[in-house]
């Protein structure tokens, strides 16, 4: 787990090495095994809060396969098709999601989809909801405060940086509680410490964060 959380950037682009599981260590792990076709399944929906890692995975899965990122949604047959936001989707693209799936399931094609909620509660058309129900369907839960601390924490021993632990949890009441953006905020506190040749401190971050407000 450490070495995955090192691996995390904040400008990196989305891919499994720099993904954060947490509590949704299953559903990384059979994303991964999906991604390389050892798993025997068309369809996998994620689903779950703003934040809690479903875009992150929809595209290091498609950068993994190779897959159609949609939409536009294209013409069945498809080896392999990522949708994001599916709740989305007006009446015709239902319509062509649906081809697209039971074409995937006659083909060994795979696909696969995020929304907010599960596939029941997303006001689709019933027999769209039922085929993305009859895949694997794994909910993503927003990671901790304790596994943000340690990413915090792992982050700054990366780059040489003392984190005392008062300005990781300020950092966690008073920011955005998204991760790429607190570790944005690491990076931001090492290179405002080395220009004012002061350490890091409690003090130090509320004077970048009086410097963000409008």
């Amino acid at each position: 787990m450490r070495q995955l959380i090192l691996d995390i950037r904040p400008d990196a682009p989305p891919d499994f090495d720099n993904f954060l599981p947490g509590p949704n260590a299953e559903a990384f792990s059979i994303l991964r095994e999906h991604a390389a076709g050892l798993v025997d399944e068309t369809v996998l929906y994620l689903w779950g809060e703003a934040g809690s890692g479903k875009s992150h995975l929809l595209s290091a899965w498609a950068k993994h396969t190779q897959a159609i990122i949609a939409p536009p949604l294209p013409e069945p047959p498809v080896a392999w098709l990522a949708l994001d936001d599916v709740q989305r989707l007006d009446a015709q693209e239902q319509i062509q999601l649906f081809g697209l799936i039971n074409a995937a399931r006659e083909d060994t094609g795979r696909i696969l989809a995020c929304g907010p909620l599960p596939p029941g509660q997303l006001g689709l058309r019933p027999d769209l909801a039922t085929r993305l129900a009859q895949g694997l369907v794994f909910r993503l839960a927003p990671l901790s405060d304790t596994d943000k601390l340690a990413a915090l924490s792992a982050r700054a021993d990366a780059q040489g940086l003392h984190l005392p632990e008062d300005v990781s949890r300020y950092l966690l009441t008073h920011c955005r509680r998204d991760l790429p953006h607190l570790l944005g905020m690491v990076e931001e506190l090492d290179a405002y410490s080395l220009s004012r040749k002061r350490p890091v401190s409690l003090h130090l971050l509320k004077e970048i964060l009086r410097q963000h407000q409008p």
